[in-house]
């Protein structure tokens, strides 16, 4: 969909319009590899009375739910899952569960909750599960997503990581990382394992939960959504320092690969080879333009970027100056090939008004995404035209003629 006409459909996220349904509720994605904690996490959330009026949806892997029996929490407020993966199958369940409790709060045959969090299996891909939030109709309208929370195992984490994509795929998505055992482990092991998060997500916000710092104060509230200010906390959000502070390493040349040294504090008796860590695959950078672009323009860059790279466009968050109101930035959020509805604000949230677009890539150099936004947008070229800027990229033929 172009994106005027999307931005002309978009939900109004502030929940101005009185014709709208109510503001949609917060949901938040608890996840993180087996094992790290998740529950023991989500049983000390549920004692704070911020999550009081909250919806908890748990996902068990298998036949017998187990992990229900572990959370202090029954009722209303607790729904278990357990036909299966949420990241496959279920994905359907999922969206008969949430419009289902939806119809029970409207009609006050539950008490109404104005929370969900959701706990995936420690075997789950976050993305589909982001995908169904997302682009549902319905629930598109009724939840905003808040974040996504990943914890990771202080013990195994690097581990983890070598040995299971989904893991990497889980840290890479984050709002918020908590660090789980730490003190079950060494300083150094942690130091080498949070250089390595924040090479995977420099924006993402690192919490020790044995030091007591995985609060709901910290954990929740996280999104575009300010509800104190009850607007659109889009430097928060996006958090583009953060990714510009990591700039300066080079995330597929810096994690100790000479021989005289080991800067980041790996262990490589445990990891032999570094070179075939799912972590290596991973890119995270920020694309700072600043002339607005024209909607159609930036409408094919989006399109020919999820045509070649879909699966490999982990997260993207950005806030865009459009030639056709550049006063009125746009913001966007994409998980993969899915992008929800863009947002066009009243104004910019501060005073840099540059656009700006923070990327988590897979299998993707951040030089390609720059040669595709200077063709689309017709900025000049260092020594290559925009045609070769495109030479080197894996689109086929046929999709890279629709920038002739």
């Amino acid at each position: 969909m172009p994106i005027n006409e999307a931005l002309a459909a978009s939900p109004d996220l502030v929940g101005r319009r009185s014709s709208r349904p109510p503001p949609p509720l917060p949901l938040t994605l608890i996840t993180g590899f087996l094992g790290a904690g998740k529950t023991t996490l989500l049983n000390g959330l549920l004692r704070d009375p911020r999550l009081a009026d909250t919806l908890v949806v748990i996902n068990e892997f298998g036949e017998i739910g187990l992990d229900h029996l572990l959370v202090e929490r029954s009722g209303d407020g607790m729904l278990l899952m357990n036909s299966g993966c949420l990241c496959c199958s279920i994905r359907g369940d999922l969206i008969t569960t949430l419009e289902d409790a939806l119809r029970r709060r409207d009609n006050g045959r539950i008490a109404p909750f104005e929370r969900v969090v959701i706990e995936t299996t420690g075997l789950a891909d976050p993305a589909p599960i982001l995908h169904t939030i997302m682009t549902h109709p319905y629930l598109m309208l009724r939840f905003r997503l808040d974040g996504v929370v990943t914890l990771v195992d202080a013990v195994n984490g690097a581990a983890t990581l070598d040995a299971h994509e989904e893991a990497v795929k889980q840290a890479a998505v984050a709002d918020r990382i908590v660090l789980t055992k730490t003190d079950l482990s060494g300083a150094c092991d942690q130091n080498g394992l949070r250089r390595r998060l924040a090479d995977l997500n420099p924006g993402a916000g690192v919490f020790d939960a044995a030091k007591g710092e995985a609060t709901a104060a910290v954990l929740l509230d996280c999104g575009l959504y300010d509800p104190n200010r009850k607007s659109l906390d889009v430097r928060r959000w996006l958090n583009a320092e953060a990714f510009a502070a990591n700039a300066h390493h080079d995330h597929h040349h810096n994690h100790g690969h000479a021989a005289s040294g080991n800067d980041h504090g790996h262990d490589h008796a445990a990891n032999q080879s570094d070179v075939n860590r799912h972590d290596e695959r991973i890119r995270a950078f920020c694309l700072r333009r600043q002339p607005p672009i024209d909607p159609a323009a930036f409408n094919i860059f989006l399109e020919l970027l999820r045509a070649a790279h879909g699966p490999g466009l982990l997260r993207v968050k950005g806030v865009i100056a459009l030639a056709d109101d550049p006063l009125r930035p746009v913001v966007i959020h994409g998980v993969q090939h899915v992008f929800h509805p863009p947002v066009r604000l009243e104004a910019w949230p501060d005073e840099d008004q540059d656009t700006r677009i923070v990327f988590i890539l897979r299998d993707m150099s951040p030089d390609f995404v720059e040669r595709l936004w200077n063709a689309c947008s017709g900025a000049p070229g260092i020594d290559d035209a925009d045609g070769a800027a495109l030479a080197a990229s894996p689109l086929t033929p046929s999709r890279r003629g629709l920038l002739a």
